[in-house]
């Protein structure tokens, strides 16, 4: 198969869960045979034509001069692209900012949107801009031949919603084998006697009911917040919690073992995210093997099933927090640990993917 892949970045990995999908999905089609082709930023760090045998294929991305709005520019250049390269499927990751230009993908190719998650509810955005990504969303599903869900949650959100079927595939993720304790050091924290999150500072994202739960629980332990904390909303978090010095805003960090290490190591970790599908951190706090607590919303349950305790405002945070150990819980532990190498791994995802793409072109002949 010749195979485009659009909607990110590009790759290798320097940004998020897609761009992470889209290198190892990409490296991967390419080691069975076919012949691959990712659309990456003009001002991509990786500069070359190929990458570990994909086909690199750079596009003028003028996000970094006018801001979002850049991201059109760049999705409709990648799409006026793919019309001269005959490809035989086209793999939207995402349709935010690319399902205006529908009408001019290639009539020839099989395109399959990947939805993401709900993109219109995210509370960062502006009514008016909420209401262009719901009439995004309805485009995406209007214009795709075949849509991707990578949570049930969303696969029933698009079948009551628009009556319309997609396929559920979900994240993946590496299950973490090498603990390395001297890496905490570095953030000036002890094994197992620290809590974190990890996400974007988004009020979506339920951090500041978590930290008001640490705030009501009156308990000692640390609590690190990573994520990139120079925004409106974390500079918001930073001054409404800076009397609680447990409270650390360490910012983002992007090296994976570090952050391997931090999800291993940590006695509670906080998942807050509300919105959306398969969160990859999510996926990657499993695969760490942490003891997860999360927003109790079907996106997270459905993943997580019984193996996690479950959060929906500070109170719940408060008991977690003072009653919950780690050690007390190795079995919920193991078990999501087993999910990640039984459902989540990454050659059983991009199997299926292939599988995907073989029963669509065979539908299409």
């Amino acid at each position: 198969m010749k195979i485009a892949i659009l909607g990110t970045r590009g790759v290798p990995n320097f940004y998020g869960g897609f761009e992470q999908f889209a290198e190892f999905f990409s490296v991967f089609l390419t080691e069975k045979g076919h012949e691959v082709y990712v659309y990456n930023s003009h001002n991509h760090p990786h500069q070359e034509k190929t990458f570990k045998g994909v086909n690199i294929l750079h596009q003028y991305d003028p996000e970094h001069k006018i801001g979002t709005a850049g991201q059109f520019i760049y999705d409709l250049n990648c799409i006026l692209d793919s019309r001269k390269r005959n490809f035989d499927i086209i793999l939207q990751l995402g349709y935010t900012s690319s399902s205006v230009w529908y009408f001019l993908l290639p009539k020839k190719a099989i395109v399959i949107t990947n939805m993401d998650g709900l993109e219109w509810k995210r509370t960062k955005y502006s009514k008016a801009v909420q209401k262009v990504l719901l009439f995004a969303e309805k485009l995406a599903v209007k214009s795709s031949d075949y849509l991707v869900s990578d949570s049930i949650g969303i696969q029933n959100y698009i079948q009551k919603k628009y009556n319309k079927n997609s396929t559920y595939i979900a994240y993946g993720a590496n299950q973490f084998t090498h603990p390395a304790e001297a890496i905490l050091s570095e953030y000036q924290v002890e094994s197992y006697h620290f809590n974190m999150i990890l996400a974007r500072l988004e009020p979506e994202n339920n951090i500041e009911t978590i930290l008001d739960g640490v705030v009501l629980s009156r308990d000692k332990t640390i609590m690190l917040v990573i994520g990139n904390h120079n925004t409106k909303f974390g500079n918001y978090l930073k001054e409404k919690f800076q009397s609680t010095p447990t409270i650390r805003f360490v910012g983002a960090v992007y090296n994976l073992e570090h952050l391997d290490n931090l999800r291993y190591f940590s006695n509670l970790y906080f998942h807050g995210h509300s919105v959306g599908g398969t969160n990859p951190s999510l996926l990657e706090a499993m695969a760490s093997k942490a003891l997860i607590i999360a927003h109790k919303n079907e996106f997270n349950s459905a993943i997580l099933k019984g193996n996690a305790y479950y959060f929906s405002n500070a109170e719940d945070v408060k008991k977690i927090i003072t009653e919950i150990k780690k050690n007390d819980n190795l079995r919920l532990i193991q078990n999501n640990f087993d999910a990640i190498a039984n459902e989540y791994n990454w050659n059983t995802i991009n199997g299926k993917y292939v599988q995907f793409f073989e029963d669509c072109i065979t539908k299409n002949k």
